[in-house]
């Protein structure tokens, strides 16, 4: 895949290695923006429903504004694109790149999770970023659920590997062991790692606007390392807390253009930039060339209403119960599901207990879903931990890593009883999964990312691929209509 990146830049695709890495110091630096746009603001505010055709009119007017990346990739994007959009995602990263001349391309990847939900292989994880990086990825930020480094060193070595950029990422969250110095402590092991940058991903709108200036300049202090803050303003507290950061050192904060902004997404891009011109961190981006932007993206958000989160004001939820909005919604949801939403009480009050027997996982993917499920169990059943989903018991198995306090003794016996906890890094026991891939769905692959596509999700990118087959075979015989009435929709 590195004939890859040396072709894109032959022909001018890669835009120029970013300026942040030199020795200027950062407090009187410009501060960059990574627009989340296309990633991370409608994932947190429209269920990652935005099609590629709603994106591609502003291409060329985002890669003049002088971003320090986008984000357009990773995390939810992937699965969504082909579960609801019937896209290829593959496809949305090239045809992404290929527009942005100008502009780094940022995407979010969950470690040996990669953008699923279970580990996969060391197989796996390596041809992921090979293939992520050649087909036009320039950042990747990699982080894990529990912090736990081991599972980041396969897909940090192989970004590296790649030429791209490395960016380690600490989950942060609240609990009796996270605090600045834990923090500060992970920072300098990926610094050891060879992170090119850090970033602090406050993935509920927990980090104040204090911590985030202490936690910020200790970083910057032990590590001298480009830091990058990604927040949430579900709390009220982002903007806050990034100018905070700002003032400490921090070189770039993740922002979404104005419409898809706040609520369960990142503060506006405009009132970032607004609130620093004229100062030492100046953003250097013309509020002027943001104005069509926005423009295009408040028709997308009258075009989505049915769909769209409209949270009014904070959530005070979530600064009581520590959990991210997106956790938030999900409980809701489920108990709606089962006819029983006005236990949320209840539930929401068991979530930190779950969690502290858990050992006070940070509650991101894949963990949020495993506390909040268990939590919601623990509630409905009406006996804590009688009923324990498989994936429960493989968090105590040891098989997602390593949790950053013990677990509750009595609560592990009773979940895994004489079984075994796991030692090693989880991903040493998984065996190559590429093969088996390729005879399982082989005859379907038309590219090679597709074997990758597939063993990440197996029943939703094989009927995507089955779909795409009959699409390109036989629309020209004019037998699309007659397979899209057989249930496969075109």
């Amino acid at each position: 895949m590195k004939k890859d990146r040396n072709r894109r830049e032959k022909e001018g695709l890669l835009p120029e290695p970013t300026p942040d890495q030199g020795p200027r110091p950062a407090e009187t630096a410009k501060l960059g923006i990574t627009e989340t746009a296309f990633r991370d603001a409608h994932q947190s505010i429209m269920a990652t429903r935005l099609a590629l055709d709603d994106m591609l009119p502003v291409t060329e007017m985002m890669d003049e504004i002088g971003y320090h990346s986008l984000e357009v990739w990773g995390g939810a994007t992937f699965d969504a694109a082909m579960r609801f959009l019937n896209e290829d995602p593959w496809e949305r990263l090239r045809i992404l790149r290929k527009r942005f001349r100008k502009t780094r391309l940022q995407m979010l990847l969950r470690g040996q999770n990669l953008l699923g939900y279970r580990h996969y292989s060391d197989e796996v994880v390596r041809e992921f970023v090979r293939r992520a990086v050649g087909n036009g990825i320039d950042i990747v930020r990699v982080f894990d659920a529990l912090n736990d480094v081991r599972n980041l060193e396969v897909a940090a070595d192989q970004v590296l590997k790649e030429g791209a950029h490395l960016q380690l990422c600490i989950a942060y969250t609240l609990s009796p062991v996270h605090d600045v110095q834990a923090f500060r402590r992970l920072a300098r092991t990926m610094q050891e790692m060879g992170a090119h940058s850090l970033c602090i991903k406050d993935m509920a709108g927990l980090l104040a606007p204090n911590d985030a200036y202490a936690l910020a300049r200790g970083i910057k202090e032990d590590t001298g390392l480009p830091l990058q803050i990604h927040s949430h303003y579900t709390t009220g507290l982002a903007a806050m807390s990034y100018l905070e950061t700002a003032r400490a050192g921090a070189d770039v904060v993740d922002c979404a253009i104005s419409p898809f902004s706040m609520g369960t997404s990142q503060p506006a891009t405009e009132s970032i930039v607004a609130a620093l011109r004229g100062g030492p961190r100046d953003t250097g981006i013309d509020l002027e060339k943001l104005v069509p932007i926005a423009d295009h993206f408040r028709r997308l958000r009258e075009k989505y209403r049915d769909i769209i989160v409209n949270l009014a004001g904070i959530n005070i939820n979530i600064l009581r119960y520590q959990i991210p909005g997106g956790m938030y919604s999900n409980l809701v949801s489920q108990l709606k599901e089962q006819g029983a939403a006005d236990r949320l009480p209840e539930v929401l009050a068991e979530v930190p207990r779950v969690r502290k027997e858990m050992g006070y996982p940070p509650l991101v993917t894949p963990t949020s879903q495993i506390v909040g499920t268990q939590a919601t169990l623990n509630v409905l059943v009406g006996e804590r931990w009688k009923m324990v989903p498989r994936e429960v018991k493989n968090y105590f198995l040891g098989l997602y890593g390593r949790p950053p306090a013990p677990l509750d003794e009595e609560i592990r016996d009773k979940v895994i009883g004489s079984e075994t906890p796991i030692t090693v890094r989880p991903g040493e026991l998984i065996e190559g999964e590429l093969k088996r891939a390729e005879k399982e769905i082989g005859a379907w692959v038309s590219d090679p990312e597709d074997l990758l596509s597939y063993v990440l999700f197996p029943s939703v990118a094989k009927d995507f691929l089955v779909q795409r087959f009959a699409r390109r075979n036989y629309r020209d015989v004019g037998l699309d209509k007659l397979i899209g009435g057989a249930g496969y929709p075109l």
